[in-house]
């Protein structure tokens, strides 16, 4: 009977909890965002301009691109149309009730959970379908919650930018069987384009069946300790992500693997030896790998020595992203302008969607609209994340990564290393490909422990 009465109460609570938190994080958009004119903006490694001859800043509810001339136009319509392509994953409600507990939503709690679903759907992107990749719909967003990126500036931009390309050139004519040969390549790769899109979204579903879902990165988080409702770094995260990739059981995963960095570490061998783990197999091609590498920017504060250094990261084609953010908030770095980081904010509460209904709606998985954040107020606590689809991907992009680091490094360590061989070579964990009855071998729970009393709280 007092078993009953306690459950009782903890429902109620829940359910205070679950308004107060939808009261307090539903209106975390109605914000305006400036960029610069005269500066260049970069977005997961894409670069884009909208420089002009007047100096000032542009905003980004459309107030003042009256005086943009077509060309900036149409580079501002571009940037914004690949940053709403990006997916956004934010708190949720009314979803089904986590197991153990009797939360049926993440608010005040899951920001950095939902942070680094962001970077591993970045990274599966990428996979799928590519760097190039925007979603057709992005500019369709309606946005009337938000007081930025009016549908008056859409539509302006988007003829603006229609008219410039008109100047530019004369429309070349094709033969009717040429139309209709491109008009079938473009309708077959937009459809296969577009189921990826909603496959990957799905896949991160707030249902205990979806693989990358709140529900199964909680259960995975149990094995270092963690329990719904509590905190998590971006450390912990990383680890999570790599147990819930290794546990997927979806075929279209099985060419994808994570590697997380070992006491900012990351051992060479041990990354080829996961790419290449399909050879054993039988089946001859290698998988991609994300890498991530929980790192710490300064003490108690970010060294602003290192702003080069991330900004380098984020110019990278590679990159998909970092799971930070500032003390008691995580949010995914995605960019930059100047000194300023770009990022999404996943601190914003929406209804539960049911991703295993067909066409369900996308609108809400897209970000609106960008925010900016100084340097200087991000944590020093992060993870960085890269992908390489190859072996020889990997390692191009740890020797250029490499000379970043010594070029940005003005201390005698760098913030990370690349080193050849394996973990076991110097006295670390065996070889990390190991089956393990536990999901997190003892020395990963007390790497974790220890990145748990660490790390910032965050909310």
């Amino acid at each position: 009977m007092e078993a009953t009465g306690t459950d009782e109460v903890e429902k109620i609570k829940s359910k205070f909890m679950s308004a107060w938190h939808n009261m307090k994080y539903s209106w975390v958009l109605k914000t305006k965002t400036y960029f610069s004119r005269n500066s260049p903006v970069f977005l997961l490694g894409k670069c884009y301009h909208f420089k002009t001859d007047e100096s000032g800043e542009l905003s980004t509810d459309g107030s003042n691109f009256d005086k943009i001339n077509t060309e900036i136009s149409g580079n501002v319509e571009e940037f914004r149309k690949d940053f709403i392509s990006r997916i956004w994953l934010t708190y949720r409600e009314e979803f089904p009730q986590i197991k153990g507990s009797a939360l049926t939503t993440d608010c005040g709690w899951g920001c950095t959970l939902r942070t680094g679903q962001m970077l591993l759907a970045q990274g599966l992107m990428l996979h799928f379908l590519g760097r190039a990749w925007v979603w057709p719909d992005a500019l369709d967003i309606d946005n009337s919650e938000s007081e930025s990126w009016t549908t008056h500036t859409v539509k302006k931009l988007t003829a603006s930018f229609e008219a410039s390309l008109t100047a530019e050139r004369e429309p070349k004519i094709l033969s009717n069987q040429q139309q209709q040969t491109l008009k079938r390549n473009c309708d077959d790769s937009e459809m296969r384009n577009e189921v990826y899109h909603r496959k990957i979204i799905s896949w991160f579903g707030d249902s205990p069946l979806a693989a990358f879902g709140l529900h199964q990165l909680i259960e995975y988080g149990k094995k270092s300790g963690k329990t719904a409702g509590d905190w998590y770094g971006p450390a912990v995260v990383a680890h999570i992500l790599r147990k819930a990739v290794e546990e997927a059981r979806d075929p279209e995963l099985q060419g994808v693997t994570v590697y997380v960095a070992q006491d900012c570490t990351v051992y060479s061998s041990d990354v080829i030896d996961r790419q290449c783990s399909f050879l054993d197999s039988g089946k001859a091609d290698t998988k991609a790998v994300i890498i991530l590498v929980p790192v710490r920017l300064g003490g108690e504060r970010t060294n602003m020595d290192y702003l080069e250094f991330v900004k380098g990261i984020l110019s990278l084609e590679y990159c998909v992203g970092i799971i930070g953010g500032k003390p008691k908030q995580s949010y995914y770095f995605a960019g930059f302008q100047d000194d300023s980081l770009i990022y999404m904010d996943p601190h914003y509460c929406q209804s539960f969607v049911d991703v295993s209904i067909k066409d369900f709606p996308l609108e809400s998985f897209h970000c609106p609209s960008p925010k900016k954040m100084s340097f200087k107020k991000m944590d020093p606590s992060c993870t960085i994340g890269f992908y390489c689809r190859t072996v020889q991907d990997f390692e191009k992009a740890s020797e250029e990564i490499t000379k970043m680091l010594k070029s940005s490094s003005k201390e005698k360590y760098p913030l990370f290393t690349f080193v050849k061989g394996h973990s076991r070579d110097y006295d670390f964990a065996s070889s990390p490909l190991r089956e393990e009855r536990d999901l997190f071998s003892e020395d990963e729970k007390k790497r974790l422990k220890r990145f748990s009393t660490e790390e910032f709280v965050l909310l």
